[in-house]
């Protein structure tokens, strides 16, 4: 099986395509599954090449990090691999700050919502200046 040994890593992008590969010999030629561990591959954004040898997923989030385990078995016995992906994502929006207009006197609330992997600090300015 390759990769060799039980587990490897892997880092991908958030909305990047994700490739994993696994390459079994043996005879008869064993037959290649995909699971992932604790949780389901996504239904609409998988996909298999080479026999089941790789496994894409297009456009992964955060939600896709997790152990993804492919199994080769024949007749005569199975063998696996583990593959733990971690999906890192630079920093986007959820809620994107909207421009405010006051009058003098006035109250307004700027909302700030952001994400990725790892968490990013949020800091308010006003006119360039720490808030």
């Amino acid at each position: 099986l390759t990769p060799t040994g039980s587990t490897s890593t892997k880092v991908e992008l958030r909305g990047n395509v994700l490739l994993l590969e696994c390459i079994a010999a043996g005879l008869p030629t064993p037959v290649i599954r995909w699971i992932k561990e604790g949780g389901e591959l996504p239904a609409n954004r998988t996909f298999f090449e080479n026999f089941k040898k790789t496994l894409k997923i297009i456009d992964v989030s955060e939600a896709d990090s997790g152990n993804y385990k492919c199994i080769a078995r024949n007749a005569l016995g199975s063998v696996h691999h583990v593959i733990s992906v971690t999906v890192k994502a630079a920093p986007y929006w959820i809620t994107a700050p909207r421009n405010l207009v006051l009058s003098p006197g006035e109250d307004g609330t700027l909302i700030c919502r952001a994400n990725g992997s790892p968490k990013p600090s949020i800091s308010w300015l006003a006119n360039g200046v720490p808030i």
